[in-house]
Parts: structure tokens; C-alpha cells; sequence
């Protein structure tokens, strides 16, 4: 099982903090987790499927061939700003 974590305004859009999802092989890549995850409604769809939308995978930045191991944290999170 892997923590999918929803940050900031994705968070807020969502409705959802946290969610734990069951993989059901023994790897997903991150683009993978995203369109399972996109399934879950349209508004889902539209919030992670946003090319802008950035992900971590165990804190660490991530790409869509990432790949997810049983176990590890995944944050999705809108795009930061620094000043």
C-alpha cells in the first residue's frame, strides 16, 4: 500500500488530505497512480491531469516514469512560487 498525499489548493479542490491506495501490482509508475487516480470523477481528472501539477515520491521530486514502490509516500502539489 502506498500514502497518496494531496498538498495546498489540490488539497482544498479535492476535498481530500490523504488517501492510502492498494497497488495492485508490485510497481506503478507515477503517471500510472495518476490515471487511476483520474477515475475517480471528473474533477479528479481535472486537477491531476494539469501538466502545471508537480509530484514527490517519498520527498523527493518526480517525474511520470517514476516508479512506486509498495510503501512509499506520493505528494501531488501545485507549482511554488519563491521570492
Amino acid at each position: 500500500m502506498i500514502s497518496v498525499v494531496f498538498l495546498a489548493s489540490i488539497r482544498e479542490r479535492l476535498a481530500c488530505q490523504q488517501l492510502p491506495f492498494e497497488m495492485s501490482a508490485a510497481q506503478f509508475s507515477v503517471a500510472e497512480l495518476t490515471e487511476c487516480l483520474a477515475q475517480r470523477g471528473d474533477l479528479w481528472r481535472q486537477v491531476l491531469m494539469d501538466d502545471r501539477v508537480l509530484v514527490a515520491v517519498n520527498q523527493q521530486m518526480s517525474h511520470a516514469d517514476s516508479i512506486i514502490h509498495d510503501g512509499d509516500e506520493v505528494a501531488f502539489f501545485p507549482p511554488v512560487t519563491g521570492g
